[in-house]
């Protein structure tokens, strides 16, 4: 008697019900993974600024920046801060430049990994951070493109002594990161949730530098948290 063997291989039908399951398991895997990424981006970012802060904290107290040679120590910003660009100096009390391979800060109080600036930004893990030190008026001013402060306008040298702050916001909003974060010489962390008409994200779109100031153009207004009205019209609360 005759007998037929099966085809080991799998038959149309069963492959199509193999693939619906993977489909299944991955529909609800993926949403998973992206939003455990999410979360951990915007820990990291939380974490980022906490650690900035104490690394202003410890430039300051350093006095390794005091361009007016009063004494007193100013903040830095990103390239200065880990020891990529060279610090600002005092001439003759007036600020300027630091020379390339003589005024780096060294040792460093950021990883070097924070001296990769670009557009006057750094970005880490799925986050864009920009530091705004003050001119004379409060003004805040941003870092130069490929870091430090190489060519003026330079910071204010009293202003600079008590102000900086610094923002971050995802590369992508909703795949990167949801929140936008602040933090200030002040060392409280401030969240916005970004639902807005146009959320901050990427490079080019990230918020203005007073956005969380209740003056515009003036680091040293108060903040528009706790009641104040912030100059970008959304609520900002303590990161908790």
């Amino acid at each position: 008697m005759r007998t037929h063997k099966r085809n080991s291989g799998f038959t149309l039908i069963e492959l199509m019900i193999v693939v619906a399951i993977i489909a299944i398991i991955a529909s609800v895997a993926i949403p998973r993974l992206m939003a455990a990424r999410l979360s951990a981006n915007e820990s990291a970012a939380i974490s980022t600024l906490r650690s900035l802060t104490s690394a202003q904290a410890q430039l300051q107290s350093s006095g390794a920046i005091d361009t007016d040679g009063d004494g007193s120590g100013e903040y830095g910003f990103f390239g200065e801060l880990a020891g990529a660009d060279p610090v600002r100096v005092s001439a003759a009390g007036v600020p300027a430049a630091g020379a390339a391979g003589t005024d780096e800060l060294n040792p460093a109080v950021l990883s070097a990994a924070f001296g990769n600036v670009a557009a006057s930004q750094v970005t880490r893990s799925g986050y864009i951070f920009q530091m705004y030190l003050p001119d004379a008026a409060g003004l805040p001013l941003p870092e130069d493109a490929t870091g430090g402060a190489i060519a003026g306008p330079f910071p204010d040298p009293d202003n600079g002594e008590v102000l900086w702050c610094c923002y971050a916001w995802p590369v992508a909003n909703n795949q990167t990161g949801n929140r936008v974060f602040f933090t200030n010489q002040e060392g409280d962390i401030y969240q916005m949730n970004n639902r807005i008409a146009t959320p901050y994200e990427a490079s080019a779109g990230g918020p203005p530098a007073d956005a969380i100031f209740t003056v515009a153009n003036d680091m040293s207004s108060p903040l528009g948290v706790n009641g104040g009205v912030a100059t970008d019209g959304n609520t900002w609360v303590p990161v908790q």
